[in-house]
């Protein structure tokens, strides 16, 4: 048996209003194109997750409700503590799921340091470090729990940026 991961960085936001909390701060026109964009080749490409693991933060919420309409995700579990997460706490609230194939949708640095904590190869992308807004990668995990999760433990299937898809 083996485990899906996807860890997607929520889509470009706005930063318009200098007063706004950064928790608060809502996607700008090219996010919300991004996050469509992503959700539509993630069904495309067979890629539905069984459980969305997502930060509370409205950039977030916003991005998920791109993703969702191409997606039939049942379970949807919100967590304040993936705002701004170490890649360890992401995968403590991974691990505290009882499901095989999850999306997680958080923030940098937390999700690009995961990913490269977790990857046995590193994908030849430049973009791969920075993880910039809306990629997404898809992990491969052999075994049958979260607990197996740690160093170079997955296999990439994919990893995209939403300018891969617009092009």
């Amino acid at each position: 048996m083996s485990l899906r991961l996807i860890l997607t960085r929520h889509a470009k936001s706005d930063w318009g209003d200098p007063d706004l909390p950064d928790h608060d701060r809502t996607l700008n026109a090219r996010g919300h194109r991004a996050a469509d964009v992503i959700g539509r080749w993630m069904a495309d490409q067979g890629i539905v997750p069984k459980c969305a693991l997502l930060s509370t933060a409205t950039r977030v919420a916003e991005t998920w409700d791109g993703l969702a309409p191409h997606l039939d995700t049942p379970t949807v579990q919100r967590s304040a503590g993936l705002y701004h997460a170490a890649p360890e706490t992401i995968m403590d609230e991974i691990a505290a799921l009882e499901c095989d194939d999850v999306i997680v949708v958080a923030h940098n640095p937390g999700l690009a340091a995961l990913a490269q904590y977790l990857v046995v190869e590193t994908p030849q992308r430049p973009e791969f470090y920075r993880f910039p807004t809306c990629a997404t990668l898809v992990l491969d995990i052999p075994g049958e729990s979260w607990l197996s999760l740690g160093p170079a433990c997955a296999q990439v299937e994919h990893f995209v940026v939403p300018r891969d898809l617009t092009d």
